[in-house]
């Protein structure tokens, strides 16, 4: 069915006709000024603020965090995590040259392919394009570099995530797609399908008992690389604490009236 068939049907159903053409203008503006909507305070941190954020975020819903320094750690942290939870050293792996362009050579018993998922795979490991600092949330756009199978089929998901690629709203990580995707065939930004993922997938439809790996991985694992010397630990403790001091009342010595503030 074509695009103005489907159209009609839609029409038909509203009992409409085409917009007039001041409606119209006004759409395609919105649609060409990407408006915000209200961005939570939460967010407005500084870099090692937002990256702490996130990090807490993905723990509260039941994912886990690594941090490591370089490209060179990334063999370590998967194998160590496959090995702490008892699973094979065996992964599909997105086929994004990042990820193939580390030297694997360090940990000779891991077995990967660069390949879609498979529903016969325990464990994937995707590679993140952004992620959002507000919710703990990953943003996997679907593309042949980084298959939506990977996100769904394995029951362990693990994340290769840059902190550079921290953003504190929803609205910066589409600035990105927007800025950095461009679409063959349409020439717009908007992939096929875009996953936004925070935690491992759950569900509570049963008696509200919370049920990890309902629909998708029971397990999630962001291995962070820390790319970004504003987001670092240590520049958490270096930074100076901005937060008011709280209010001070003097204590009244015994014998002595209390003050009107006490």
């Amino acid at each position: 069915m074509s695009r103005d068939a489907i159209l009609g049907t839609i029409r038909r159903g509203l009992k409409r006709g085409p917009l007039p053409e001041d409606q119209k203008a006004m759409l395609r503006a919105r649609m060409a000024a990407h408006p915000r909507h209200l961005i939570p305070a939460r967010s407005r941190l500084d870099r090692a603020g937002q990256v702490a954020l996130f990090i807490r975020n993905v723990e509260k819903e039941f994912g886990t965090v690594e941090r490591v320094p370089d490209l060179a750690a990334v063999p370590a942290a998967v194998s160590d995590y496959l090995a702490a939870h008892n699973l094979p050293p065996r992964f599909a792996m997105a086929p994004h040259p990042e990820l193939q362009g580390i030297d694997w050579s360090d940990r000779p018993l891991l077995e990967f392919e660069a390949r879609k998922g498979a529903a016969s795979d325990q464990a994937s490991l995707q590679h993140g394009f952004a992620a959002v600092a507000e919710t703990g949330t990953l943003m996997l756009p679907v593309a042949g570099e980084r298959p939506t199978t990977l996100n769904l089929l394995p029951d362990t998901a693990m994340v290769f995530l840059r902190a550079s690629r921290i953003v504190g709203a929803y609205e910066e990580a589409w600035d990105l797609l927007r800025a950095e995707r461009v679409d063959p065939l349409t020439g717009g930004f908007m992939p096929r399908n875009v996953m936004l993922v925070t935690g491992p997938s759950r569900s509570a439809d049963i008696e509200q008992t919370l049920e990890l790996g309902a629909h998708g991985p029971r397990r999630l694992h962001v291995i962070l690389l820390d790319d970004d010397p504003a987001a670092l630990p240590e520049a958490v403790a270096a930074a100076p604490d901005l937060r008011p001091e709280p209010a001070r009342h003097p204590i009244a010595e015994p014998g002595e009236p209390a003050s009107p503030g006490d």
